[in-house]
């Protein structure tokens, strides 16, 4: 038969209360007094009824981990460091896949509101102000977005572009193509904004081609618009399109980086498998996975006993607190110097 709080209690000498504390404030408990009692607790196999738990405190101890594309390579280790992190403070991380579609994410949210503390968006595709008007009803951390009012975890895209656009200057391109995200992309916008002042800057001619799926399929189909536009390098959304377009520009006859040079973002593990291996902009993905676990805890330490982000109680909760994490270039084999004018119909 299962120990019960009432096993820990006697087998400890405490009041059952105490017991309760220990598990669910220990910072309330006599240190001498919660060693005593996790001690007794492990010899006897106990373990707290989070369920029951949650009536008396008010919280679950679980978190909603919501993206837009488990699929794909950018996600997974964010994941495992948002599930390691939130493991150290004794939280569950539920993890739900939107597939890209904003309908969907909103309906995440509300379904998950009830069951969890609070709700990390990470990337989302809904808008600002429906992001706003669901943080009332749960509190909500977004990834990669930035939001007046909302606690926000984001990696410095904009950075990260301007990096890239200025290793193709040094390398004499003149005429860059940015392969766009999808559509209300956050992200997409911030390198748009950053590689068209960077272009600029450095007298060059910048062709925006989006909004796109930011896959290997939506990568590849551009392959022959990229050539037909003449332009001799690309910085790609991420870095799954830079792949597609990698091979997509194998199968029409131009050579990465001879004709082509390609930049993506993100730094996944098959950019360094692809052939040429990829230059790309690797972006903290577990640390903003950490940091944003740790910010929503925080909010939801700060919050009165049961509140949970309802009603004038979220008020309460809105806070500026903001991160930017730092990107990083990598240069590997996917970049080179501009190609000769005329040289196998680059267009010049």
């Amino acid at each position: 038969m299962p120990a019960t709080i009432r096993d820990v209690a006697r087998a400890s000498g405490v009041h059952i209360s105490t017991v309760s504390r220990t598990f669910s404030a220990p910072h309330l408990v006599n240190p001498e007094t919660r060693v005593r009692v996790l001690a007794c607790a492990e010899d006897l196999g106990y373990r707290p009824n989070r369920a029951a738990r949650a009536l008396i405190t008010g919280r679950t101890h679980n978190i909603g981990l919501i993206v837009a594309d488990i699929a794909n390579p950018f996600f997974p280790p964010l994941i495992k460091a948002a599930e390691g992190q939130a493991r150290h403070r004794d939280y569950h991380v539920f993890v739900a896949d939107t597939n890209e579609d904003p309908v969907a994410e909103e309906d995440l949210v509300h379904a998950l509101a009830k069951q969890v503390d609070g709700v990390l968006l990470c990337s989302p595709r809904m808008s600002n102000s429906l992001i706003e008007q669901v943080s009332r009803e749960v509190p909500v951390v977004v990834i990669n977005r930035q939001i007046a009012g909302l606690p926000c975890v984001m990696m410095d895209v904009g950075q990260g572009a301007r990096a890239a656009i200025e290793h193709l200057l040094g390398l004499g391109h003149r005429r860059i193509a940015l392969l766009g995200g999808p559509r209300g992309s956050w992200t997409a916008r911030e390198m748009r904004r950053a590689a068209t002042a960077a272009a600029r800057g450095g007298g060059a001619e910048l062709t925006v081609l989006g909004p796109n799926q930011p896959t290997e399929t939506g990568g590849g189909a551009l392959a022959e618009q990229v050539r037909r536009s003449g332009v001799t390098a690309v910085l790609a959304y991420n870095d799954l399109m830079a792949i597609g377009l990698i091979e997509g520009l194998d199968a029409i006859g131009a050579r990465v980086p001879h004709d082509v040079s390609v930049v993506g973002v993100d730094d996944i593990a098959l950019s360094r498998l692809t052939r040429p291996k990829l230059t790309t902009v690797a972006t903290p993905t577990a640390a903003a996975g950490r940091t944003a676990v740790d910010m929503l805890l925080q909010l939801d330490s700060d919050a009165p006993r049961g509140a949970r982000g309802r009603g004038a109680a979220a008020g309460d909760r809105r806070t500026t607190a903001q991160v930017m994490l730092q990107t990083e270039l990598v240069v590997r084999d996917s970049t080179g110097p501009v190609p000769a004018p005329g040289r196998d119909g680059t267009g010049a």
